[in-house]
C-alpha cells in the first residue's frame, strides 16, 4: 500500500499540484479509499472549489471527491446542497466566503461531494485545529497557484502531483518537479535564530548569526530593491525575508563577487518565488537559503496525460523522476 501508511503518522496532509490537472484530486481520492481500511477517522476540505465535474479554469473534466461513511467534510453552503452523499450537518463557520458560510458535515453514506474551504491561511489553520479535535487525519485539497496552503506552518505533510500538464517533454517535467522537491529540502535555520523570527510577518531584517540579534532595515518592500540596494546589506550579509524571495533579489546577490557569504532566511519553501534558473545559480555560487519550517514531502504522484490531449510514456516518466527524487513516486491509475 504505497506511501499511505506514512500518512498515518501525521494529523494534516495537503495535496498540491504542480499545475491544474496534475492529478492531485485523484491522489486525494486514492488516499481516502486506502485510509478507509484503517481504523482512522478522516476529515476533508479544500482551498478554492474542488470536486466539480468540470474544471472552472481549463474547462476539462475532473474527478469528483468520493467520500466514505463517517467522513467529516467541510464545504460552502451553496456547494453543500450539491452533495451526492447522505450527510448530517455538525457546524457552520462564523466566517463567510463568496459561496456562503462553511458547513462541517459528517457523511452517513458513500457519495461524491464538492469541496470549498477556507480562503486564507489563517482561517485554514483555525479549521484544521478544530477538525483535529474530531478526526485523526485532516486532508486538504489545494488549488491553482496556492502552494502557500501547503506551508509546514499550516499542514504537517504534503503530497505533490505532477505530470504532462507541465510539458510534453519528460526532461522538463522532471526538472521542474525536481526543483520543487529541492525547495522542500531547504535546511532549517538555527533554533536560536528561528525563535526570534517566528512571529515576524512583514519587513526585511538583518540577522547577526552569532548573537541571534535582529535589526529592522526599514525597507518597505523588496519591490523597491533598486532604491534601497545600499541599505539592504548595510548591517549583515544574512537577511530574514518573511515575504517572498524574488528573482530581483537573487540577481542582485549573483552580481556580487562574494555571493557565498550571503544567507537568506524565509518562512518556508512556499515563500521562494524566484525562478528555478536564478535560485539554482544563487545556490551554485555558494549562496544559502534557509527556512524556519521544514516541509515533509511524503510522495509524488504522476499523471502522464495532459488536458491538451497528448500523453507521455508512463514508465519513462516514472523512471526519470525516480532517478532524481528519493521518494515514493506513483501513477495512481497504475497501482495494483
Amino acid at each position: 500500500m504505497p506511501f499511505v501508511k506514512e500518512i498515518l503518522n501525521y494529523k494534516s496532509v495537503s495535496f498540491v499540484g504542480m499545475d491544474k490537472n496534475a492529478g492531485k484530486t485523484e491522489a486525494l481520492n486514492y488516499v481516502i479509499s486506502r485510509l478507509s481500511s484503517f481504523n482512522k477517522s478522516v476529515a476533508v476540505t479544500s482551498i478554492g472549489i474542488d470536486g466539480e465535474t468540470l474544471d472552472q479554469v481549463t474547462s476539462t473534466s475532473k474527478p469528483m471527491v468520493f467520500l466514505y461513511p463517517d467522513t467529516i467534510f467541510v464545504t460552502s453552503e451553496k456547494l453543500y446542497d450539491r452533495r451526492q452523499a447522505v450527510s448530517q450537518v455538525e457546524a457552520l463557520s462564523k466566517y463567510s466566503s463568496g459561496l456562503g458560510r462553511l458547513v462541517s458535515a459528517r457523511t452517513l453514506s458513500f457519495g461524491n461531494v464538492m469541496l470549498s474551504g477556507p480562503t486564507s491561511t489563517l482561517w485554514l489553520k483555525e479549521l484544521i485545529d478544530e477538525l483535529s479535535q474530531k478526526a485523526d487525519i485532516c486532508l486538504i485539497d489545494g488549488a491553482l497557484s496556492r502552494k502557500s496552503f501547503a506551508s509546514p506552518s499550516i499542514t504537517e505533510a504534503m503530497i505533490l502531483s505532477t505530470g504532462a500538464v507541465i510539458s510534453a517533454s519528460i526532461d522538463k517535467i522532471t526538472d521542474k518537479t525536481k526543483f520543487m522537491y529541492d525547495m522542500t529540502k531547504l535546511p532549517c535555520t538555527e533554533e536560536k535564530i528561528k525563535n526570534n523570527l517566528i512571529n515576524i510577518q512583514q519587513g526585511i531584517f538583518a540577522i547577526d548569526k552569532e548573537s541571534g540579534e535582529i535589526k529592522d532595515l526599514e525597507i518597505p518592500s523588496l519591490l523597491m530593491i533598486d532604491k534601497y540596494r545600499d541599505k539592504l546589506f548595510s548591517a549583515s550579509k544574512t537577511l530574514f525575508i518573511p515575504g517572498m524571495i524574488t528573482d530581483k533579489l537573487l540577481e542582485t546577490l549573483k552580481s556580487k563577487k562574494n555571493t557565498e557569504e550571503y544567507t537568506l532566511i524565509t518562512k518556508d519553501f512556499t515563500h521562494v518565488f524566484s525562478s528555478p534558473l536564478n535560485t539554482r545559480r544563487f545556490l551554485q555560487l555558494g549562496g544559502k537559503i534557509e527556512v524556519l519550517y521544514n516541509t515533509k514531502l511524503l510522495a509524488v504522484t504522476v499523471n502522464p496525460v495532459s488536458p491538451a490531449g497528448f500523453k507521455v510514456d508512463n514508465l519513462s516518466l516514472l523512471s526519470s523522476l525516480r532517478s532524481q527524487i528519493d521518494l515514493p513516486i506513483y501513477n495512481i491509475r497504475s497501482i495494483d
